[in-house]
């Protein structure tokens, strides 16, 4: 590509775990018109729902309604977890979201662009899954590419959770399970005298310790193509 193109483009996500995957997912595949430094550039900047709900949804599309024309946005896509609610769930709420500030879409599929001519901007969202539910640790897991001893212990942990009628969801399980595989598999000594810091997500997401040619990635990747 020449240069970047006249508009910008806006891509929501729930989380700041979230952000960093992206991050390191867009280097992987090379998308050069990408600025991570730059809060918005060619395909771009990043806002952070911190948990999701209508309502938060509801108000991050509100601002950025607000400011579409002096932001110069071109397309606004939106990035959510499946969950245990599942895909269709997910394009059910964004689009219970998407009428607070435009009534002219109606999105139905994931990784296809709804354009609104209300807004002058097209709209699309995906969902991150794995078999159609789950979220971003659910992806992680898939895609590990190191040995995950202390990581995978976590499994009779669970079986003697159950054993005594304790209970933890999915989520929460793998959660942990990313967490351990990042601070205790790969996390040297002297790095984890610093964990906090070393050994959380953002630092573990730029070690060679993910598999980002695994197919799992193939219609996330599709999905971040199509901003260019």
């Amino acid at each position: 590509m020449g240069g970047c193109v006249v508009s910008n483009n806006l891509l929501i996500v729930e989380s700041a775990n979230d952000k960093y995957f992206i991050e390191r997912l867009k280097n992987e595949i090379q998308l050069a018109h990408f600025d991570i430094d730059s809060p918005i550039c060619c395909i771009s900047e990043y806002e952070c729902l911190d948990g999701l709900s209508l309502e938060r949804l509801k108000k991050k599309l509100v601002e950025i309604k607000r400011d579409i024309g002096k932001r110069g946005l071109g397309k606004l896509g939106i990035l959510l977890d499946a969950d245990d609610k599942g895909i269709e769930d997910r394009i059910k709420l964004i689009n219970e979201a998407v009428k607070f500030i435009t009534q002219d879409v109606e999105i139905s599929v994931t990784n296809k662009w709804y354009p609104s001519e209300s807004l002058d901007i097209e709209i699309s969202c995906h969902v991150l899954n794995v078999n159609g539910q789950g979220e971003l640790e659910t992806i992680l897991k898939e895609i590990k590419s190191q040995d995950s001893t202390f990581a995978d212990c976590l499994y009779s942990w669970k079986d003697c959770l159950q054993k005594n009628s304790k209970e933890i969801t999915q989520k929460e399980f793998d959660k942990f399970w990313v967490s351990i595989y990042g601070r205790y598999d790969h996390c040297d000594k002297s790095e984890q005298k610093q964990a906090g810091r070393k050994c959380n997500l953002e630092a573990s997401l730029q070690k060679n310790i993910w598999n980002f040619s695994h197919s799992v990635l193939s219609d996330l990747k599709n999905y971040l193509a199509m901003f260019d």
